[in-house]
């Protein structure tokens, strides 16, 4: 896994039960997203149009809460590469305590932002991504 973000729990992202709210958590995941797209694609968010990414499916797992001034850090790293779409699994770790804090297993397509659909992942990236593949134990 490589680390793709770093960030910490700020007394503002917290609810009103004292710990991180789930719309935070889904922030920190989808920023991480776009650096490990860009360290493994090359893909840069911002263009409007050509190709890019859809999210189309996520499953998170809260294994631990995060509290105020707790330090994250989220690692991700490629399951699968198929022929328009890629899983990635991230990690979320509280480095204040030690552990794991969430999970994401997150599946996107290769999308076709002009016509609106998913498209063929091109080989030159398929092949530039490969080194960042490690299939999950469940795998």
């Amino acid at each position: 896994m490589i680390t793709v973000y770093q960030g910490v729990a700020h007394p503002w992202l917290c609810d009103v039960l004292g710990h991180m709210t789930t719309r935070h958590y889904v922030a920190m995941f989808d920023d991480a997203s776009y650096h490990f797209l860009n360290k493994a694609f090359g893909w840069s968010p911002g263009e409007s149009s050509g190709p890019g990414w859809a999210d189309v499916k996520h499953t998170i797992e809260y294994q631990d809460e995060i509290a105020k001034g707790d330090l994250l850090e989220v690692r991700g790293a490629l399951e699968k590469i198929g022929g328009k779409s890629v899983t990635i699994r991230y990690e979320m770790h509280n480095l204040s305590k030690g552990n794991i804090a969430a999970t994401l297993e997150s599946i996107s397509v290769y999308f076709d932002l002009d016509a609106r659909k998913a498209i063929a992942i091109p080989d030159d990236l398929r092949a530039g991504a490969e080194s960042f593949v490690e299939p999950s134990a469940e795998n």
